[in-house]
């Protein structure tokens, strides 16, 4: 071969079609070196086909991938790394990573996971670090890290947890470091730390702590031989209720002081018969410190043998914070004979638990639909088009208990006015009957124009049969009554006698 000629051949090489000087198999716009692939920042919203098989780290972070569908890296059976921060992921499968049986760390911080399900980490049993981080878990549920032995960094903190179920951790023997920091956390067992037989760090500041009787043993625990585990800003565990704790240490706080109150349950009725097809609702008031979680269950009957099974029910559920009441709602729909039998009401606490029974009968027969009435008789005047009301629509007792007292209200004022005006009126009436009225009121006169008018000498009192007074008139008498004698010699001297006056009286 002539001096320069491999030269020449491996640029030919780098010339031909389908050759580029990239890595390749190398996804769109990501770069790829060594057996790292690098995809951030890129606006994706799913893991990019193409990445190639032999991928030992993947920087996924910084895109909008809501989900991972399944078997998306069944091929990725060599990752040791996986970023998959900043994205928007609000659930993860269970097996999603079954294939990833080499993967060392997991970062899934800045998602949006709301729950972890059972499963959901199956496959990773290499697996030494998983970030969790600025999520919005708010309860772990038991078993949800069973399938990670060899994990040894857990970071739970800035999301909202709530509860940590028992057995949330079980499974997680080699875990040295587990960061509860920034949730909402207001207890904690004593069982859920038991699994961490290797636990070196331990972060659990910045929650609300409830100080109660059920963090009477976490006191002890960091007082005996559990602050080894904290640094000096880790062991500031502050109470936040009760309000006589509010803002002390926990350090600080005397057991004595750390109490729960049992809870009280009540349920009202205690048996209820239900026909064939209703609906039920059926409350249990519960109280206590805490707050008890109240719970439904339909108990089984001895002779059938069969377990206990969960009665459906509303509420019920703990709210940090909330009123030490309690309440839980048992509701059945469509109810049949197998509703029958009894029920248990259950609430519990930190300071014990208590029971309630609730016996349910179901009426075998279905109650029979009211009978329509028989239309009325045809009416023998002219029918009236105008549309009829319904029977009993404005009954009074279809009103609303306001409306009723409003009505009765006005129908008592109306009654009182029409009284008070009855009263008035008879008053005036009897008060016009006693009243004496002018002369000649109420007398009766026989008029006589015969001849001419008439004067009040010529007038007779005279009264009829039924007592009526009347006057008549005597014409045999003078227009104007004589002056007495008597009444003129009595007059004395100088003193003028008045003439008689005559008054014409037409009748």
């Amino acid at each position: 071969m002539a001096p320069g000629a491999p030269t020449l051949l491996l640029l030919w090489l780098l010339w031909l079609p389908g050759c580029p000087p990239r890595a390749a198999g190398c996804p769109a716009a990501c770069r790829c070196y060594s057996a790292t692939v690098e995809c951030g920042a890129l606006r994706l919203r799913g893991v990019p086909p193409g990445i190639p098989p032999g991928t030992q780290t993947l920087f996924l972070q910084d895109n909008s991938i809501a989900r991972l569908d399944p078997g998306v890296l069944a091929p990725l059976a060599a990752l040791r790394r996986l970023y998959l921060h900043n994205n928007s992921l609000r659930a993860l499968e269970p097996g999603a990573f079954r294939a990833q049986s080499r993967l060392l760390e997991l970062a899934l911080t800045g998602n949006r996971l709301r729950g972890l399900r059972v499963g959901a980490f199956a496959g990773l049993a290499q697996l030494r670090a998983l970030y969790l981080a600025g999520n919005q878990l708010g309860q772990l549920l038991d078993f949800t890290f069973l399938h990670l032995p060899r994990l040894q960094e857990l970071h739970l903190q800035d999301n909202s947890i709530e509860l940590l179920e028992d057995q949330a951790l079980a499974g997680l023997s080699s875990l040295a470091l587990l960061d509860l920091s920034r949730n909402h956390l207001g207890t904690l067992s004593r069982e859920a730390l038991r699994p961490l037989a290797s636990l070196q760090v331990l972060r659990l500041t910045e929650n609300p702590w409830r100080c109660d009787c059920a963090l009477h043993w976490l006191g002890a625990w960091i007082k005996e031989g559990g602050q080894r585990l904290l640094s000096s800003r880790d062991k500031k565990i502050v109470c936040a209720e009760p309000p006589r704790l509010a803002l002390q240490s926990l350090l600080d706080v005397s057991g004595s002081s750390l109490i729960c109150i049992p809870p009280s349950v009540h349920v009202e009725p205690l048996e209820v018969t239900a026909n064939l097809g209703e609906d039920l609702r059926v409350a249990c008031q519960a109280s206590g410190y805490p707050q008890p979680l109240v719970t439904w269950r339909k108990v089984a009957q001895p002779r059938d043998g069969q377990p206990r099974a969960q009665a459906q029910a509303e509420g019920g559920a703990p709210r940090p914070g909330g009123p030490d009441t309690g309440s839980g709602m048992l509701f059945l729909s469509n109810i049949t004979l197998a509703h029958a039998g009894k029920y248990e009401c259950e609430a519990s606490n930190a300071g014990g638990a208590a029971r309630v029974p609730f016996q349910l009968l179901v009426n075998l027969s279905r109650p029979q639909p009211p009978q329509p009435a028989p239309p009325p008789p045809p009416p023998a005047g002219p029918v009236s088009h105008e549309p009829l009301q319904e029977a009993g629509s404005m009954a009074f007792r279809a009103l609303g208990l306001a409306t009723q007292t409003a009505v009765a209200a006005a129908i008592a004022l109306l009654a009182l006015t029409a009284l008070l005006l009855a009263a008035m009126i008879c008053r005036r009436r009897r008060k016009r009957k006693k009243a004496p009225g002018p002369p000649g009121e109420g007398a009766l006169f026989v008029n006589d124009y015969s001849d001419g008018p008439c004067t009040f000498a010529q007038l007779e009192e005279l009264r009829d049969e039924r007592g009526h007074e009347m006057f008549v008139i005597d014409r045999s008498k003078p227009l104007f009554a004589d002056v007495s004698t008597e009444a003129a010699d009595g007059a004395g001297p100088g003193l003028p006698l008045q003439p008689p006056a005559a008054y014409e009286i037409h009748c």
